[in-house]
C-alpha cells in the first residue's frame, strides 16, 4: 500500500507546490511578497516555522518575514545578523544541492553568534533521520543571471512529519527557494518601476527626470520588457523591446516591431493570452523563437500613461520560466507514470477514467419515464420523453459532459462506449523464476510497447502493477472491443528476444464498460472479474509460456 500511495503523495505535494509558487506572483508589494514566501513554506512544504532573511544594501541580513509562530515573529522580526556570521553558517554542515543542513551535533557552536534565531525544546531523536529541535536547514536565494549574488536565506524548522526531508522534499524546497528569489527580484523591479510611474504622472519636470531612469531600468532589466500600443487599429503592436527579450526570442528589435504577442504565442496558448486582462493581467504561455522553437514565459502587464491625459501604453514584463516548466513537467511525469515502462501508472489511470464519468447515470429524473422510455442524445447527454419534452442534460451538474454508456452484451446495436480492457500476462511468473527479474522487466517493457502500438492515438495504455495492464478505448462497440482484445493478445504472444534467448508470454483479457453512475473502482473490478473468467475458461495449453 505504501508503494501504491506514493504517486498520490507526490501529486498532492506537486499541486500544493504549484499553488504556493503561483501565490508568489500575486503579491502587490515587496513586503507582501516576502510574507507570502514565508507563508508558502508553512502552507505548502510541510514545515511549521519559516523565516526569510533578506540581504540589506550594507550586506548584512535582516529578518524580513516570519511564519508559523507569533511569539517567535515578535521576538526576531527586524533583527539583523552580520554577513560573516551567515557566511560561516552557509559554509558548514551538509550540502544538499544548494541547501545547507547543519545537524544539532555541529550547530551548538553557532548558539552565541549574532544571527537572530529561535530555540525549540524537545526530546533527542529516536531514529536516524528524525528531526532534532536544534537541527538547522537553510535555503539560500540567489539573483538570476551570471552574477548569482546572494539575495537572502530561507530558514525552516519543525517538519510536520518529524523527519529530515528526503530527496523529494529537498528538491521541492530548493525549487521553491529559486522561485522565491525570482518573485522577490520581480517585486523589487516592479516597485522601482511603479515609483518611476508615479513620478511620471505628477509633473512634466519629474517626467523628464524619470525618463532616463526608466530607460535604464527597461533596457538593462535582466528579464524581457516590452511596450505595446493600447487601443486603436494597432492595439497590441510592439513598439519597443529590450535586449533581454530580443535575446530570449532570438529576434532583432527591428523585427520585433512587426509583431504583437498574439502573433508570437503558441497556437495552443492563444486562449490563455486572450483571457489575460490588458491591465494588471498575468499569464504563463509559450512564445515563438526565430528558429521555430518555443520558450515558456510569464507575462505580467502594467498600463503606462505617456503624458497627462495622453495615450496609454502597455508595459509587459516577460520572465523566462523554461527551466521551471521543464522541471514541473518532469516531476509531474515521474509522479503519474510507471518508472519501468513509461506508461501511465495506477493513479493516472484512475484520474483519466474518473474524468470520463459523473455520478449520475444517463436516465430520466425520478418520477418520469425510465431510460428505456426516453430518447438519449449521446452528443449532448440530453433525455427526451415520448412527447418530445427535453429533460435537459442527464448530468446537469457537469457542464459540457457527454455521458458514458455501455453497449449491450448480447446484441451489437451500434452503441459506442468506453471500453476497459484488463490484461493479465500468462506465464510471466515462470519467466521471473527461470531467468530472473531483469529478464522479466525486459518482457514487461516489450509488452508495454506492443500494447501501445496496438491501440489508437488517444487511447490509454496503463500499467496497473506487476504484470497487469489496462487499456481505455473510447468510442468502441462490443464487437470492436472484442477485436481489439484479440489483436492485442496476438501481438503479445509473439516471441520476445531477451539476452539472446526467446521467451513467450500469453495474455488474458477481460472487457468491461465504463458507464456514468459507476465508480472507478467498480469499473476496474468488473474488468478484472471478467479477465479471471476468461483466464479460467482457457486451457492451460493456450496459457503456457515458453
Amino acid at each position: 500500500m505504501e508503494t501504491e500511495s506514493e504517486p498520490y503523495v507526490r501529486l498532492a505535494t506537486l499541486r500544493q507546490l504549484h499553488k504556493v509558487v503561483a501565490d508568489l506572483n500575486t503579491a502587490r508589494s515587496l513586503a507582501d511578497t516576502l510574507q507570502t514566501v514565508a507563508d508558502g513554506i508553512v502552507a505548502g512544504l510541510g514545515y511549521e516555522l519559516a523565516c526569510v532573511n533578506l540581504v540589506r544594501p550594507d550586506g548584512d541580513l535582516v529578518v524580513a518575514a516570519f511564519a508559523g509562530s507569533a511569539a517567535a515573529e515578535a521576538l526576531i522580526t527586524g533583527r539583523v545578523g552580520s554577513r560573516p556570521s551567515w557566511e560561516r553558517r552557509l559554509s558548514m554542515g551538509e550540502a544538499w544541492g544548494e541547501l545547507r543542513f547543519i545537524p544539532h551535533t555541529e550547530g551548538w557552536v553557532l548558539i552565541e553568534d549574532d544571527v537572530p534565531q529561535w530555540h525549540t525544546e524537545g526530546p533527542d531523536p529516536r531514529f536516524e533521520d528524525e528531526w532534532h529541535p536544534q537541527d538547522r536547514l537553510y535555503a539560500p536565494m540567489f539573483t538570476s543571471g551570471g552574477g548569482r549574488e546572494l539575495l537572502g536565506v530561507i530558514s525552516v524548522d519543525r517538519p510536520r512529519n518529524g523527519r529530515r526531508p528526503g530527496p523529494w522534499g529537498q528538491e521541492a524546497l530548493q525549487m521553491y527557494a529559486s522561485q522565491a528569489a525570482i518573485a522577490i527580484s520581480n517585486a523589487r523591479l516592479r516597485a522601482n518601476m511603479q515609483r518611476a510611474l508615479v513620478r511620471l504622472e505628477r509633473e512634466q519636470q519629474a517626467l523628464r527626470a524619470s525618463e532616463e531612469s526608466f530607460r535604464q531600468a527597461f533596457e538593462y532589466a535582466p528579464s524581457g520588457m516590452a511596450i505595446a500600443e493600447m487601443g486603436g487599429d494597432q492595439h497590441g503592436r510592439l513598439l519597443r523591446t529590450n535586449d533581454a527579450l530580443c535575446r530570449l526570442l532570438g529576434r532583432p528589435a527591428s523585427a520585433m516591431r512587426r509583431y504583437s504577442f498574439a502573433d508570437l504565442v503558441h497556437p495552443e496558448d492563444v486562449g490563455t493570452l486572450l483571457r489575460t486582462s490588458a491591465e494588471g493581467g498575468r499569464a504563463e504561455l509559450r512564445l515563438g523563437r526565430r528558429d521555430g522553437s518555443y520558450v515558456w514565459v510569464s507575462l505580467r502587464n502594467s498600463v503606462v500613461a505617456d503624458t497627462t491625459d495622453g495615450p496609454r501604453f502597455l508595459l509587459t514584463h516577460v520572465e523566462d520560466i523554461e527551466d521551471r516548466k521543464r522541471h514541473e513537467l518532469a516531476l509531474a511525469h515521474r509522479a503519474s507514470h510507471d518508472a519501468l515502462t513509461g506508461l501511465p501508472n495506477s493513479a493516472e489511470l484512475r484520474a483519466r477514467l474518473s474524468s470520463k464519468l459523473c455520478e449520475r447515470p444517463p436516465t430520466a429524473p425520478d418520477g418520469e419515464e425510465s431510460a428505456s422510455d426516453t430518447g438519449y442524445d449521446p452528443e449532448t447527454g440530453a433525455l427526451f420523453n415520448a412527447d418530445g419534452f427535453d429533460f435537459g442534460p442527464a448530468g446537469a451538474a457537469f457542464d459540457h459532459h457527454v455521458h458514458a454508456i455501455a453497449p449491450a452484451d448480447e446484441v451489437d446495436d451500434g452503441t459506442k462506449g468506453l471500453a476497459v480492457l484488463f490484461c493479465d500476462l500468462d506465464g510471466f511468473k515462470s519467466i521471473n523464476d527461470r531467468f530472473g527479474h531483469q529478464t522479466g522487466d525486459a518482457v514487461l517493457v516489450e509488452v508495454a510497447r506492443r500494447l501501445t502500438r496496438g491501440v489508437r492515438e488517444g487511447d490509454t495504455v496503463a500499467r496497473l502493477g506487476g504484470d497487469e495492464f489496462v487499456v481505455l478505448a473510447d468510442g468502441l462497440g462490443a464487437a470492436d472491443a472484442a477485436d481489439l482484445a484479440v489483436r492485442l493478445r496476438n501481438a503479445i504472444i509473439l516471441p520476445i528476444r531477451v539476452g539472446g534467448r526467446g521467451v513467450r508470454v500469453g495474455a488474458s483479457f477481460g472487457i468491461s464498460w465504463a458507464s456514468c453512475g459507476m465508480s472507478v473502482e467498480e469499473v476496474l473490478q468488473s474488468a478484472d472479474q471478467r479477465m479471471y473468467i476468461e483466464k479460467r475458461s482457457r486451457s492451460k495449453v493456450h496459457r503456457r509460456a515458453g
